[in-house]
C-alpha cells in the first residue's frame, strides 16, 4: 500500500483527489489541513509521497517543504508542489524549496498520476 499525504485546506480539492485515487488500488490517502499538521503527521507516520498545496494556513507549503527536506528522517520523501496560482517563477521557487516536482490546479489527474508514479519508482529504485 502506497501512503499519500495530501496537504490541502480546500475540502473540494481533497474530495476530488480522494475520489480519483480511491478508484486505483494500492493507495492509502491521508490529509493534513495545514503545514503544521503535515509536519506532525509525517513525523508520526512517514508517507511514501506528499502532495503539497503551497498556500495552506499556519505554515505554508514552501516553509513546510523546507522543514521536511532539512530533516534527515523526512528528506527522502518525494514532494509534488500543487498550486492554483501558477505565476512565473513559482515552479523554480518550489523546486528550490526542495519539492521534487510541480503541478498546477485544477489538477490534471493523469498528468499528476504520471508524476507520482515516476517519483515513487525513483524512490524505490525501480526503472
Amino acid at each position: 500500500m502506497t501512503k499519500i499525504l495530501y496537504v490541502e485546506d480546500n475540502d473540494d480539492d481533497v474530495y476530488m483527489l480522494r475520489i480519483r485515487l480511491e478508484q486505483i488500488e494500492g493507495f492509502d490517502f491521508c490529509v493534513a489541513k495545514n503545514g503544521a499538521e503535515a509536519i506532525s503527521s509525517v513525523k508520526a507516520d512517514s508517507p511514501d509521497l506528499i502532495l503539497m498545496d503551497l498556500n495552506v494556513p499556519e505554515v505554508d507549503g514552501w516553509e513546510t517543504t523546507l522543514r521536511l527536506k532539512a530533516n534527515a528522517k523526512t528528506a527522502q520523501i518525494p514532494i509534488i508542489a500543487l498550486t492554483a496560482n501558477a505565476m512565473a517563477g513559482d515552479r523554480e521557487h518550489a523546486l528550490a524549496a526542495g519539492c521534487d516536482d510541480f503541478d498546477t490546479k485544477p489538477i490534471d489527474f493523469d498528468r499528476l498520476l504520471d508524476k507520482m508514479q515516476r517519483l515513487l519508482c525513483d524512490q524505490r529504485g525501480n526503472p
